[in-house]
C-alpha cells in the first residue's frame, strides 16, 4: 500500500510538473514570437536603407527565441556533453553541418549545444522537413530563411532540389549566413531504418542500425551551389548571380560532421523537452571537421565519401552504446569531453525581455484598436 501510494504521489507530481511547464510555454510562445515579428514589422523601413543591420538585429532575436528552446531543457536536467573537434574555432566561416537524425529532440539538442559558438546561431540556415513548417516556430523560420523540403516521392524531391539551390542563391549570402544545417538521411531513424537496410542488401552496401544511409541530393546542391571554385575544377556557385556581400565570400570552407547519441538509444523528443516528464538526461554530441577541399564534389564520388562518414558514425554510436563514451581520436588514448553550459542568469534576461516585450505590444496593439475603433 505504501508503494502505491509512493507510486501515485510521484505520478502526481510528474503532471502537476507537465502541466506547469506546458502552461509556462505556451505564454513564452504567446509573449516571444509575436513579439519577434512585430519588432521585425516595425523595423521593415530599415530593412530598405541597410538590409545587413535589419538582419543582424534579427539574428541577435533569433538566437534569443533558440536560447529560450534550450532554457525549457536545461531547466528539466537536459543537457550536452560534446566530444571531438573544437568547433568554436572555425564559428566564423562558412561551414556544411551534417547530422544524423533521431527525432525531433535532435534540433533542440542542436539549438542547446551551439549556443556557446559564436555568432554561429544567428547566421545559421536550417534545412528542415516541411512538417516543422507548422509548429509553433515555422513562422519565425520562414522569416528567419530556412528552408523546408518534402520528401515523399523521387519526383517531387527532384523539384525540391530547384528549389533549394534557387533559395541558396536567394538568401544565404544575402542574409550573411555562415552554417547551413542539414540531416542528410531524409527522416527519423526510426522509420528509414528498415528501408534503408534493405537499399543497402540489394545494393551490397554496409549494413547500417544506428543510422541509415544518407540521401545525397541536399548536399550536392549545398555544395554545388555555395563552395568556391576548386583547383581541381570543382563547380561552384554562379559569381554572376551575386551581390557584392556574396563577391566577399569564400565559399563553404568546411564540413562538420554531427552524431547526436542518446543514453541507451532513448532519443529525447520534443514533447520531453516540453513537458520533462523524462529524468535529468546527458546527450552525447561528437564534432568531426573536414576541410572543403577534401570533399569531393563529383555525384558518385561525393556519394562514397557521404556513405563513410555515416559508416563511421555507426561505429562511433555503437562504441558509445557499449562504453558511454566516444572513441578517443587517432593517436590519442582517451577522448576528451566537455560540458556544454548554459548562464542561467543571461537565460533570465532573455524570457524577461521577451515577457516585457509581449507586455509592451499588448498595450501597444490594445491602444491602436481603442484609436480605431
Amino acid at each position: 500500500m505504501a508503494q502505491l501510494m509512493d507510486g501515485a504521489g510521484k505520478l502526481s507530481w510528474v503532471l502537476l510538473k507537465s502541466v506547469i511547464r506546458f502552461t509556462f510555454m505556451f505564454f513564452n510562445n504567446c509573449v516571444a514570437i509575436p513579439s519577434y515579428c512585430l519588432y521585425l514589422l516595425l523595423l521593415q523601413p530599415l530593412r530598405i536603407w541597410d538590409s545587413s543591420a535589419f538582419w543582424h538585429i534579427e539574428g541577435v532575436m533569433f538566437k534569443w527565441l533558440l536560447a529560450m528552446v534550450s532554457s525549457w531543457g536545461w531547466i528539466a536536467g537536459y543537457t550536452v556533453t560534446e566530444w571531438g573537434d573544437d568547433v568554436r574555432d572555425i564559428s566564423e566561416e562558412e561551414a556544411m553541418v551534417i547530422v544524423n537524425h533521431q527525432s525531433t529532440g535532435d534540433v533542440c539538442t542542436l539549438m542547446m549545444c551551439l549556443q556557446d559558438k559564436g555568432t554561429v546561431v544567428r547566421k545559421m540556415m536550417w534545412l528542415m522537413d516541411h512538417v516543422f513548417k507548422y509548429t509553433n516556430f515555422g513562422l519565425v523560420s520562414l522569416i528567419h530563411g530556412d528552408f523546408f523540403i518534402r520528401q515523399q516521392g523521387k519526383a517531387h524531391r527532384d523539384k525540391q532540389l530547384v528549389y533549394l539551390k534557387e533559395h541558396l542563391e536567394k538568401y544565404y549570402h544575402s542574409r550573411d549566413r555562415k552554417w547551413i544545417v542539414l540531416f542528410p538521411e531524409g527522416g527519423f531513424l526510426r522509420k528509414r531504418r528498415e528501408t534503408s537496410q534493405l537499399f543497402a542488401k540489394k545494393n551490397s552496401l554496409p549494413h547500417l542500425t544506428h543510422v541509415t544511409l544518407p540521401r545525397l541530393g541536399a548536399t550536392h546542391v549545398i555544395l554545388k551551389t555555395l563552395s568556391a571554385q576548386q583547383e581541381n575544377g570543382s563547380v561552384g556557385s554562379d559569381s554572376g548571380t551575386r551581390n557584392q556581400t556574396v563577391n566577399k565570400s569564400k565559399g563553404l570552407q568546411w564540413v562538420i560532421d554531427v552524431t547526436i547519441a542518446y543514453p541507451k538509444a532513448r532519443p529525447m523528443d520534443i514533447q520531453t523537452w516540453i513537458f520533462g516528464y523524462r529524468p535529468p538526461t546527458v546527450t552525447h554530441v561528437h564534432y568531426r571537421m573536414y576541410p572543403i577541399k577534401e570533399v569531393p564534389m563529383e555525384a558518385e564520388a561525393l556519394t562514397d565519401w557521404l556513405y563513410q562518414r555515416f559508416v563511421e558514425k555507426e561505429e562511433l554510436l555503437a562504441h558509445f552504446y557499449n562504453t558511454g563514451s566516444f572513441p578517443p581520436p587517432d593517436g590519442q588514448k582517451e577522448a576528451a569531453s566537455r560540458q556544454m553550459t548554459l548562464d542561467p542568469v543571461w537565460l533570465c534576461m532573455v524570457q524577461s525581455f521577451a515577457f516585457a516585450s509581449g507586455y509592451m505590444w499588448y498595450n501597444v496593439l490594445q491602444y491602436l484598436y481603442c484609436c480605431l475603433f
